[in-house]
């Protein structure tokens, strides 16, 4: 059986998740920077999201470098079908928060009163960037472990 890059328990996996829980993780600082991103639920729905991915990326990041680290990749079809729809529901739910804070976060830059200091509304443009940036490494990785599944059938 080939080795899927990107997929459990590779050097590329690995380096996926890695990238992924760093962008989540600036995604979530730049938000938090903002004093008043309560104020706005686009804005906590992000920091909720945010807050479900990190722990998940993490997660599976150990699981890749002790994979990584035995040369034992993960093979069982359960278990990757798991990490499968976890990728998939998440990578959906970030791709909502990122296109929800995008939107608001423009709405409040290109409204004719100002609603937010400009270093606020960039800050929540920068937090959105970094949201979309975590939903492509956490759809790449739910699309390589797709990719396998089927072989380990």
């Amino acid at each position: 059986m080939a080795e899927v890059p990107g997929s459990v328990g590779t050097r590329a996996g690995l380096s996926l998740r890695l990238g992924q829980t760093s962008f989540s993780c600036a995604s979530l600082l730049f938000m938090s920077l903002g004093i008043e991103f309560y104020s706005y639920t686009a804005f906590c729905y992000l920091v909720t999201i945010m807050g479900l991915v990190i722990p998940w990326s993490f997660t599976l990041a150990m699981v890749d470098a002790y994979s990584v680290y035995l040369r034992c990749p993960q093979r069982q079809p359960g278990i990757l079908f798991i990490i499968f729809v976890g990728d998939w529901v998440l990578s959906m739910l970030t791709l909502a928060a990122a296109c929800s804070t995008a939107s608001v976060a423009d709405l409040l830059v290109h409204s004719d009163t100002a609603y937010c200091p400009p270093t606020f509304c960039g800050r929540y443009q920068i937090s959105a960037a970094m949201a979309f940036m975590s939903w492509l490494l956490s759809f790449a990785c739910c699309l390589f472990n797709l990719w396998l599944l089927p072989s380990l059938r």
